[in-house]
């Protein structure tokens, strides 16, 4: 029993875990070590647009533009949507934890694949819902006739994580569309795709596309991958107005910066030479899988920024021997270890530890 001094918190609060980011490498010998735990874009800024957040750093005295004016422009010009179909968010994460606020509550549902990205169960339980956590198939990927059948009366929001964290396979056309056309009506569906860039699937299908004659499907992007500004927190969601104007009435306040908000424009106006980085980094992920692959690994397809190592009950034993060599990589125990495409050096060495593994 709780004291009457004490203070008291909603009793959800006590099954919710901590979420757990990626662990930076750890060596004191002084050879160079790398970071392959977050799934960051590993090259530096742009000189625009470090020039660009530089600027904008000088109002810091200042309150951002709540509206987002700028940025909500650009983002309207990119995609051919208006501006009233645009919210954004310190994250696309946050974007979700903002939607789910609004759509969920005490005994609601929340269907979506499982293994998935870890703020799922997180920002699920913090409304007071329900996850229903579907299997993934025996390949890493989405069980779309598992997830139909767990659609219940109860059920308000599912999440489609595309391409999936951590495993990383992509949904493709035909399946997708199939499940949402049994989907119901008043069912909000999300197309988590911060790492639409990464993809080279030609099944696949644009969540943008899908969401213009569905008002039920909501897009999440983000500028922390592909475009590297993971510092600084930004993503956005693409929806019809009435659910854009659920998650902009449960945002935080001035929550995205003003060097946030002028890096992502600055970043928009450099696509061409971010997505040639992405390009750059999609050779990496296909060598990396290549040799994983010719040395025994059973490795999914991977259409993000990293790999997934099925590993099981080695998942620890294999993330504390990169650890131990400078690399650090992200461990789910028991499942397997999820592994972000970095620089070739970080790469080789990963490679090194991993092909001798099988060995």
């Amino acid at each position: 029993m709780t004291p009457d001094h004490e203070v008291r918190f909603r009793s959800v609060l006590d099954d919710v875990a901590a979420y757990k980011p990626g662990k930076p490498p750890e060596r004191t010998d002084g050879r160079p070590t790398y970071k392959l735990s977050s799934n960051e874009n590993p090259y530096p800024p742009l000189p625009g647009v470090l020039a660009a957040a530089t600027d904008a750093a000088a109002n810091m005295n200042r309150y951002p533009d709540m509206g987002a004016l700028d940025l909500l422009e650009a983002l309207s010009e990119r995609f051919g949507v208006p501006v009233s179909d645009l919210a954004l968010g310190t994250g696309s994460v946050a974007v979700l934890y903002h939607l789910l606020q609004a759509a969920c509550g005490e005994g609601d549902e929340v269907v979506y694949a499982w293994r998935s990205f870890e703020a799922y169960p997180i920002a699920v339980q913090l409304t007071g819902a329900t996850s229903v956590r579907v299997p993934l198939t025996d390949d890493a990927r989405h069980d779309f006739k598992a997830m139909e059948a767990a659609l219940t009366d109860r059920t308000r929001v599912v999440l489609v994580c595309t391409p999936n964290n951590p495993t990383g396979p992509v949904v493709r056309r035909d399946e997708l569309l199939a499940f949402l056309d049994v989907v119901p009506r008043n069912v909000l569906v999300v197309l988590d795709e911060a790492y639409r860039e990464f993809i080279r699937e030609p099944e696949t299908i644009d969540g943008v596309e899908v969401y213009r004659d569905r008002p039920n499907v909501v897009v999440l992007r983000t500028f922390s991958k592909a475009y590297g500004l993971a510092g600084f927190r930004i993503g956005y969601a693409i929806g019809h107005p009435p659910v854009i104007a659920a998650i902009r009435k449960c945002a935080l306040p001035f929550g995205v910066s003003e060097v946030a908000q002028a890096a992502a424009v600055a970043s928009l106006r450099a696509e061409k030479e971010l997505l040639e980085r992405v390009e750059a980094l999609v050779v990496e992920r296909t060598r990396v899988v290549d040799e994983l692959r010719a040395s025994g690994w059973k490795v999914p397809e991977t259409h993000a920024n990293f790999v997934w190592m099925p590993l099981g009950e080695e998942t620890v034993a294999f993330s504390e021997a990169l650890q131990a060599e400078g690399v650090s990589v992200r461990p789910f125990p028991g499942e397997g270890a999820r592994v972000t495409i970095g620089e070739r050096e970080a790469n080789d060495l990963f490679l090194t530890i991993a092909c001798a593994w099988r060995q």
